[in-house]
């Protein structure tokens, strides 16, 4: 034992204690004490549920196809993965969920940056068909109150990931003002607009609340901002992964014989693989014999002409999207992972096969980036005239000076996907429309038939196009333990001395 901890344990409290707190375990000295440096550590109680997301416990799977594959692609090779639990969205973005997103951005913008709210809104000819009479959705679908809370569509996935970035800024933003940290602030214009980076960085600064955090250092300033290691801010929101979206579509929890409680250790087991996200493989139907028999259990095209069934009997009872908390939910309690509209994630598109793929948290799409510094001393550039810090990418030196990377380049996306020399496999444009900038979605929708809606499925489409059956809801990262209790750390416990045989 310790010499320290002989003798002296009301001394050194901590000395055997492996839980932290108010005392470092390392040195014994004091946490949050303006007298020993005043080192900030505080109660961090876990990662707390951001609006709209349903916690996703991760595991492995087998992921990809699970059904006989159209045509002789091979796009969609089953191989085993683990994903990380993280956290998704209950249901797909509505209508009125990004009209709120395009008011914030008129409100702000209109008046100096018009063309970067015109980037903001669906493109609503999306609806457009030669031979068919679809103008009212063009003018109505995403501005009627009547669809306030259908699926968005007409969004691109480069404008999906702006909405993960703004939405990521208003939530943080709120819990700052709900704990009174920041006081509101409706006049944000231009420059002037909260984002997490920018009041991390100290570049925004706001109107300060009156529950600002106490600054433990001797030499500060009494009060202070909020950073990280608060553990107040969420993590951004953004699109799931591929192996996300496929893993919460299929819901395989659900499959689990003993999932773990307070009292039972859990099954490291399931009870069949799913061909659709409500767990039955061979029918799109309700199954149970209950007045909801026969029902339709997602938002589908049946047959050549059939978007909906025969008057007084509709199977799927919608002609387009239906309202996003329509249909019964999987297994994890989130809706339409199978149906109504096909969802973007966040992959770059390219046909798997068990040579390039990650057995842990795969995706294919990294870009790594800093943030643009100054040259004189080190310190971030000054926020742009539209309140946001701008990026790079890392340059070949700084490449060099990670370890874990044999890469020339910070843009990966065609890493490992057939060409060694060139990174280009793919001839786009004469050859094949796939490139670095093809995007995966998943899932089938409205005018799709049931094949689609397995979620082993896949398609890919431009980032900058958009589809009338195409929208998307968002994810977050899973801080700290994988079992979604706060209370719970990550890693098994035991109590007790063990009993030897």
């Amino acid at each position: 034992m310790s010499l320290l901890c002989v003798g002296t344990a009301t001394l050194f409290s901590a000395c055997s204690s492996h839980k932290g707190g108010g005392v470092s375990t390392k040195t014994g000295w004091d946490y949050n004490d303006p007298k020993l440096g005043g080192f900030d550590v505080p109660n961090y109680r876990g990662q707390q549920t951001g609006p709209g997301l349903v916690f996703v416990e991760g595991g492995r799977f087998t992921m990809g196809q699970t059904e006989d594959q159209l045509g002789d692609e091979h796009t969609s090779i089953p191989r085993t993965v683990s994903v990380s639990s993280f956290y998704m969205d209950e249901t797909e973005v509505a209508n009125v969920h990004y009209r709120e997103y395009t008011y914030w951005m008129a409100r702000a913008y209109s008046s100096d940056y018009p063309d970067l709210v015109e980037k903001t809104l669906p493109d609503s000819t999306c609806w457009r068909k030669a031979l068919s009479y679809n103008e009212p959705f063009v003018d109505l679908y995403f501005r009627h109150a009547a669809y306030n809370f259908y699926p968005v569509v007409g969004v691109s996935w480069n404008q999906a990931n702006e909405y993960c970035k703004w939405r990521s800024d208003r939530v943080n933003e709120y819990i700052l003002i709900k704990s009174g940290k920041l006081k509101k602030n409706p006049n944000q214009v231009n420059e002037d607009i909260f984002t997490d980076d920018t009041y991390i960085s100290g570049q925004y600064e706001g109107i300060a609340g009156n529950n600002r955090k106490k600054d433990y250092n001797p030499n500060g300033s009494g009060k202070r901002g909020v950073n990280y290691s608060d553990g107040i801010f969420l993590p951004n929101y953004r699109l799931p992964t591929e192996a996300e979206w496929e893993y919460a579509a299929v819901g395989l929890k659900g499959n689990n014989p003993e999932p773990a409680t307070k009292r039972r250790r859990g099954e490291e087991v399931v009870t069949n693989r799913n061909t659709y996200p409500w767990g039955d493989p061979h029918t799109t139907r309700f199954g149970i014999r209950n007045s909801y028999q026969g029902e339709f259990l997602a938002n589908y095209k049946r047959g050549a002409g059939d978007a909906m069934g025969i008057a007084g009997g509709l199977n799927d009872n919608a002609d387009i999207p239906a309202p996003v908390t329509s249909y019964q939910p999987n297994a994890l309690g989130i809706y339409n992972m199978a149906g109504n509209v096909s969802e973007w994630v966040l992959d770059t598109y390219r046909p798997t096969s068990y040579q390039d793929v990650n057995d842990f948290r795969p995706f294919r799409g990294n870009v790594f980036e800093t943030y643009r510094r100054n040259v004189e001393d080190g310190t971030l550039e000054e926020k742009d005239s539209i309140g946001h810090l701008n990026k790079r990418l890392l340059d070949s030196t700084e490449l060099a000076n990670q370890s874990n990377f044999k890469l020339k380049k910070a843009d990966v996306r065609s890493f490992a996907d057939g060409d060694s020399t060139s990174g280009y496999f793919y001839d786009y444009g004469n050859t094949t429309l796939v490139n670095d900038n093809s995007k995966v979605y998943k899932g089938g929708s409205w005018a799709d038939r049931a094949y689609w809606m397995s979620p082993g499925t896949r398609r890919f489409m431009a980032a900058d196009k958009s589809s009338s059956s195409i929208g998307f809801r968002c994810a977050m990262d899973r801080m700290g333990s994988p079992n979604g209790v706060n209370s719970n750390k990550a890693g098994n416990y035991f109590s007790g001395k063990r009993k030897r045989k």
